[in-house]
């Protein structure tokens, strides 16, 4: 009986970490360049119980005393990198990536250290230097991976090469950056990625349409039919939970009793 208010808790548990994923994704669902997340479950290892300190046996040796499948384990979150769809703004400092790649940015912390990460949000401003930053205030990269200067006093266009222009002249050109794996590629908030050991860059081959965002890749109709299904596992293990504590209550008070 206590395997099953096991089970029934660590279901709940997990439910409750699809409910975070799946909530934060709908919040999302307006952020430009956002890419929606999702979580799986995994089972426990067979064997959880070992005979441990017993005399009759080899007191170094560890041995299994049985199969134990207590319940559902919290698996990994992951990321859809799939690409959302393209809004018009009209506005010459939006931009929106076609293909794989991320947009090179120069973050920098409360320290003052400064670092690159990544990101597919587009929504750019030329700063009162001239430098074209992101809504946060941080810096784009070009390909040279320095800061990308203009005049911000005339408009600016952009080729689909990420070639950016100023009455005719090159002025500068935004650095794509994509990867061989995006395993290795992590959340690191304000919607933009970092790097984790064993991530391998790569040129990207996308292009970069002006004048246009992307959108979130979230699917609000399907989140929200997920949200309901996840709900609904969520009462079951409640009531699993219930069944074995009634049924705990009755082998207590009840059985045995004159």
């Amino acid at each position: 009986m206590l395997k099953g208010l096991y089970t029934g808790w660590t279901g709940m548990i997990n439910e409750q970490n699809r409910l975070d994923v799946t909530s934060n994704n709908l919040a999302n669902a307006a952020t430009v360049g956002f890419k929606k997340e999702g979580s799986t479950s995994q089972t426990f290892k067979e064997a959880l119980a070992y005979k441990i300190k017993d005399a009759s046996e080899n007191p170094n040796i560890a041995k299994n005393i049985g199969a134990n499948t207590p319940g559902v384990k919290i698996g990994e979150t992951y990321t859809d990198y799939t690409q959302g769809g393209l809004k018009e703004t009209g506005n010459d400092t939006d931009m929106a990536i076609s293909g794989n790649g991320f947009f090179n940015i120069e973050y920098t912390d409360k320290d003052g250290n400064t670092s690159t990460k990544y990101s597919r949000a587009g929504t750019f401003t030329v700063n009162t230097d001239g430098y074209l930053v992101t809504e946060d205030g941080d810096y784009v990269l070009g390909t040279n991976n320095a800061r990308i200067r203009v005049n911000p006093r005339m408009p600016i266009s952009t080729a689909s090469d990420g070639t950016i222009f100023q009455d005719g002249t090159q002025v500068g050109q935004i650095g794509l950056t994509d990867f061989a794996d995006y395993n290795y590629l992590e959340h690191f908030g304000e919607n933009l990625y970092q790097t984790v050991a064993g991530a391998r860059a790569q040129a990207s081959t996308a292009t970069i349409t002006s004048g246009y965002l992307e959108n979130s890749n979230v699917e609000v109709v399907k989140e929200m039919v997920d949200m309901i299904a996840i709900n609904r596992a969520y009462e079951t293990g409640q009531k699993v939970i219930q069944t074995q504590d009634g049924a705990l209550e009755i082998a207590v008070n009840q059985i045995g009793k004159l």
